[in-house]
C-alpha cells in the first residue's frame, strides 16, 4: 500500500475499502464516536479523571501524615501533663520561663 503518487481522494477510498465491513456499521461507528467523545471532549474526560485520582492520592497521603502528627502531639501532651519535670523543661525551652532568682542566656547557633 503506497500513497506516493496517488491523489488524496484515491488514498482515502483505498483506505476505506480495506477496512473490514463489520467496523463500518453504524453501531460500531457510533460507539467509536461516543468513546472518542467521552475520552477527549467530555467535561469529565479521562485526562481529568486521572488528574483527580492523582490529587486524591496526594490528599490521602497528606491525611496519613497529619494523623501521624496528631498522634505524636497527643503523646507529647499526655507526657507533659503527667510528668512535672518534662512540663518544666518544656516551659523553659519553649517559652523561656524562669524562676524568679534565675537568669537566662539564649545561645544562638549559626
Amino acid at each position: 500500500m503506497t500513497f506516493v503518487g496517488m491523489k488524496f481522494a484515491d488514498c482515502i477510498t483505498d483506505f476505506w475499502f480495506k477496512i473490514p465491513s463489520w467496523i463500518k456499521t453504524k453501531y460500531v461507528l457510533s460507539a467509536l464516536i461516543f468513546a472518542g467523545w467521552m475520552i477527549f471532549f467530555d467535561q469529565y474526560n479521562v485526562i481529568y479523571q486521572l488528574e483527580l485520582r492523582s490529587e486524591l492520592n496526594e490528599l490521602r497521603d497528606s491525611k496519613d501524615w497529619y494523623k501521624e502528627q496528631i498522634d505524636k502531639t497527643r503523646a507529647d501532651l499526655d507526657e507533659l501533663l503527667t510528668d512535672n519535670k518534662k512540663l518544666e523543661k518544656f516551659a523553659r525551652e519553649k517559652y523561656l520561663m524562669k524562676k524568679p532568682d534565675e537568669e537566662i542566656f539564649v545561645i544562638v547557633k549559626e
